[in-house]
């Protein structure tokens, strides 16, 4: 008795293919060194970027709402050490908080705007304006549908390892990490590290914390 044969899985050459485009491979060693020479201002996203995408909600002893937020220490780190290079960093977020806020002052980050309605263009044209800069000057990192815009006209657009597959097909560089567990700063070293600048940030910062250096600069 002849089997019945299983329908063909081929594809004819001439039909056109209904797959999404393959992601760029997350975590590559190295963004390509002449995007990243040439970015002066990096925009982050703050949902799902600098944070888990996470919210805590609540209300305080007075029955007042509080709005909680997780922010990973290691990314703040690696912002400091993006405007020690001399990149101005800009924090774009669709949603109003004031833990993003408190985030923001704490880290020396003068650029914070919350745009209700997550009309980020505008405001990346903006500083873009206000620092005389061009789209192949810009980088940011984004997660999801609201950042597309963006991502879309900068230079060097970045995801985070959990990105939505929209933003991952968009961008020429994805971290390992997801958003809010280190992925800015797994960014901010591989970034660094393509414009020969890593090792020098690590060795300024040591040296600055370093008892023996301290006291010979003090005397």
């Amino acid at each position: 008795m002849r089997r019945a044969r299983k329908p063909s899985t081929r594809k004819d050459a001439g039909a056109p293919s209904t797959e999404a485009p393959a992601s760029p491979p997350a975590g590559r060693e190295r963004i390509p060194s002449d995007r990243a020479r040439r970015v002066r201002l990096v925009v982050l996203d703050v949902d799902g970027v600098l944070t888990d995408a996470g919210v805590y909600m609540g209300t305080d002893d007075e029955g007042r709402a509080m709005e909680l937020k997780r922010f990973d220490i290691q990314d703040g780190l690696g912002i400091r050490f993006l405007m020690d290079a001399g990149i101005d960093v800009a924090i774009v977020s669709g949603r109003v908080s004031e833990a993003t806020s408190r985030r923001a002052a704490e880290l020396g980050v003068e650029a914070c705007h919350q745009v209700p309605g997550a009309h980020k263009l505008p405001v990346v044209r903006t500083l873009m304006e206000e620092r005389g800069l061009v789209w192949e000057e810009v980088a940011m990192m984004g997660d999801d549908l609201p950042d597309l815009p963006v991502l879309r006209r900068v230079g060097l657009p970045v995801a985070v390892g959990n990105a939505v597959p929209e933003v991952r097909a968009e961008v020429i560089w994805t971290t390992r990490r997801d958003g809010g567990h280190g992925a800015v700063r797994e960014f901010v070293r591989t970034l660094l590290q393509s414009r020969g600048e890593w090792q020098a940030r690590v060795d300024a910062y040591c040296a600055a914390r370093d008892d023996e250096t301290a006291s010979r600069e003090i005397t």
